[in-house]
């Protein structure tokens, strides 16, 4: 090895520690122990077999570091298509067995011959930075989103109990049911629960730590180092590896107005609260980025690519696509209309069918439909076609406060519909810069095709509670992986005039959001709703179009040193909100009241600590809110914190409550089964001995969890069962078989 590369092998290696003390830091709160022993389970049953696996199944990138993370991301793949096996087979623990497997099928195949090239020391650092500021932000924001411990923890709003209910349902059963409604069957996507519940099993940390706070974490840093893995395939340049890091961690979108800045519908990319609340989008985007990578491997038909080698791609394309298909419900068909517009591509530049594409295209339509009729079980989810009733959404949300008397009308819908718009198709102009290193290269056709497609989708589509919106948090990668692309096909000389551009962009919206002074809530007339709305991002603009007029006159370039300079400038745009969103971000999003009982954690535990995972839980809790003229239907902890099934809690975000039209039908709707509820809460309001051996004996009953701020509970009810735990304001009971009166022994 010569001594400059030496050198730089040693500068490359001296950036990495940032890794694990970016860990280390962003898990302080939590004991020592935790953040070790997650890290070693990733590092042993994920990171190494899914390197080795990776490596003899598609040949290698070319690069060892790109390798590594790619591997480490279909590593978790492959674990979670074994865990329900292993489940099913009440072997939890069974990934244990894939360093075995990955060294067999190592050992197994023969070497593909193929030299790596070195990562230069300044791609590695420059990702480590990306990774530095991801843990930054975890520490001062994302760690304090979801408070695990002490008063706060009482207060959270449904969707982190929601997942951390299904962590539960997936860490102890398989086929999973509703676990707050039992005997309903899970419509809904669980391969990322799958990693929780297996990182449960094998490392002893608890599911809400998990769930809430080290798997977010670290999905967060393996999107930033696998967006930096894709970009260096995608291109074959290693300096796209710290920008694509640098735009998955700063840029999102456009948001020209204050108020939008901490609304999580503004807040695509991976630091935003969407991230941080849903594990299932986030483990779809972690899963995409390798697809992405052995897509490109497939079509483009780099050599030297042997029958064997092809045969791996495909099989790695396989396990990947059918995990992503029951990840997220808006991800596959992203990565579907994608595929499907790189095969028209290929096909008509070639002028005969492209065979690989449209295999690609037979798994995806093979898995989704497999997906569809026995994971969703054809259910809709309330999902239905209504073109740009999102930004009516959007816009009345924004509305909230202001006197009815004032119209919003056409303008200002138009306005907020066009800079939403603008800000999620912004990253795709970096495709104007792109520079193919082959020909008929059909990845940017399909990066391409699949943000539009995606933005499309969230357009036209429409739910109650905005989750079309998650196609266009989908397709963030994909526009993020376009514009690293563009500004990586750069001349060396010409990121002299990004730098002032990206800044003059980040400029323009700063200064077009202090436009924003005023509040809307004051606004007595459509005119002054047009002026809030129109001027912060008409100023943002011409500021833009200005600058980058003036950065042009001073470098004197060529057109495309124009085309340069405007890009950078409007992706500079959108990269202040996720900056703001360190300052802005830090407070949880908390309810006013106690929405877990008081006690009600330790209750839980302490059933699942008496308890077997078959064992039910009836309860007298169903609303999210314990009192008021109305039922909020979402209240799911006692599943999460029990980890035992509960016959009927609340009800809501299951396929037979999303069936409707409107979120008040979805979340206020009255519970399907009228006989079912009432027999469960005259458990708690006039409990019989009959009523109790019903539900015992025909539901499968074991334990009643009382609150005593949703009814006073009976005396007679301590007669009926067993009072085994009291806390705060919660009492758990134990049923048990009536005792029979053993028969006098006759006399002779």
């Amino acid at each position: 090895m010569s001594r400059s590369r030496s050198a730089t092998t040693v500068a490359a290696l001296a950036s990495l520690p940032v890794l694990p003390l970016g860990w280390y830091a962003g898990l302080q709160a939590h004991p020592a122990w935790i953040p070790a022993a997650y890290f070693g389970y990733l590092l042993v049953v994920i990171a190494i077999p899914g390197t080795m696996l990776w490596r003899r199944l598609t040949g290698g990138t070319g690069w060892f570091a790109v390798d590594a993370v790619l591997g480490t991301l279909f590593g978790l793949a492959c674990e979670v298509v074994l865990y329900p096996l292993g489940r099913w087979l009440d072997i939890p623990q069974i990934a244990l067995v894939l360093p075995a497997l990955a060294l067999g099928l190592f050992l197994a195949l023969p070497r593909v011959r193929r030299r790596d090239q070195p990562t230069p020391w300044w791609a590695v650092a420059g990702v480590m930075l990306s990774v530095g500021v991801v843990a930054a932000w975890f520490v001062r924001v994302g760690s304090r989103l979801i408070p695990l411990d002490g008063p706060a923890a009482l207060r959270p709003n449904s969707d982190s109990p929601f997942q951390l209910s299904l962590a539960a349902e997936l860490t102890h059963h398989f086929p999973p049911q509703v676990p707050y409604v039992a005997g309903e069957p899970l419509t809904y996507h669980w391969m990322a629960y799958n990693h929780i519940a297996s990182a449960h099993w094998i490392t002893g940390i608890e599911l809400d730590v998990l769930t809430q706070r080290v798997v977010p974490f670290a999905f967060l840093l393996l999107t930033t180092l696998g967006a930096a893995a894709v970009g260096m395939v995608l291109t074959g340049r290693a300096v796209a590896a710290p920008i694509a890091a640098g735009l998955t961690v700063l840029a999102g979108d456009l948001a020209p107005w204050s108020w939008a800045v901490t609304h999580t519908l503004y807040h695509d990319n991976p630091l935003s609260m969407g991230q941080m609340i849903s594990p299932t989008q986030a483990f779809s985007t972690v899963i995409m980025l390798p697809l992405i990578a052995v897509t490109a491997l497939l079509l483009r038909r780099e050599p030297p690519q042997s029958k064997r080698r092809l045969a791996g791609l495909f099989g790695v394309a396989a396990i990947l696509i059918t995990v992503l298909s029951i990840s997220k419900a808006t991800a596959l068909p992203v990565y579907a209309a994608g595929i499907a517009a790189a095969w028209v591509y290929l096909t008509v530049k070639a002028r005969r069918l492209n065979l690989r594409a449209l295999v690609l295209g037979l798994l995806v339509g093979a898995t989704y439909t497999v997906n569809f009729l026995f994971v969703l079980r054809g259910a809709r989810h309330g999902i239905e076609l209504e073109p740009g009733e999102t930004f009516r959404s959007m816009l009345a949300g924004m509305l909230v406060g202001i006197d009815p008397s004032v119209r919003s009308g056409p303008v200002v819908l138009g306005i907020v519909a066009g800079a939403v718009l603008i800000g999620w198709l912004m990253p795709g102009l970096g495709a104007l810069l792109i520079r193919r290193r082959l020909p008929r290269d059909p990845m940017v056709v399909m990066l391409l095709a699949g943000l539009v497609g995606a933005i499309g989708a969230a357009s036209v589509l429409y739910h109650f509670s905005q989750a079309q919106v998650f196609f266009a948090r989908t397709a963030f990668v994909y526009g993020i992986l376009l514009a690293a692309w563009g500004l990586s096909s750069l001349e060396r000389r010409q990121y002299f005039a990004v730098v002032p551009a990206v800044a003059l962009g980040v400029g323009a919206i700063y200064l077009g959001r202090a436009r924003t002074d005023g509040l809307i809530r004051d606004c007595r007339d459509t005119a002054c709703l047009e002026r809030l709305f129109a001027e912060p991002l008409a100023v943002a603009l011409i500021v833009v179009a200005g600058g980058v007029v003036v950065l042009g006159i001073m470098i004197r370039g060529s057109r495309r040193t124009w085309a340069v300079l405007a890009v950078a400038a409007l992706l500079g745009l959108t990269v202040a909100p996720t900056v703001t969103s360190l300052r802005r971000l830090a407070l949880p999003p908390q309810t006013t009241y106690d929405s877990i009982a008081p006690g009600g954690i330790e209750a839980a535990r302490f059933i699942r600590r008496q308890s077997g995972p078959n064992d039910l839980i009836a309860t007298n809790i169903h609303c999210h809110k314990p009192t008021g003229p109305r039922c909020h239907s979402g209240s799911f902890w006692i599943p999460g914190y029990a980890e035992r099934r509960v016959l009927v809690q609340g009800w809501a975000y299951t396929a037979k409550a999303n069936d409707v039209h409107t979120s008040t039908e979805a979340l206020y709707g009255p519970f399907w089964d009228q006989e079912k509820l009432r027999l469960n809460d005259e458990a708690f309001t006039a409990p019989t001995r009959k009523g109790l051996d019903t539900l015992r004996t025909q539901y499968g009953v074991h334990w009643l969890l009382a609150d005593e701020r949703v009814d006073a509970v009976p005396d007679q009810l301590g007669r009926l069962a067993e009072l085994r735990f009291r806390s705060g304001t919660v009492r758990v009971y134990q049923l048990y078989p009536p005792r029979t009166q053993q028969p006098s022994a006759e006399t002779p």
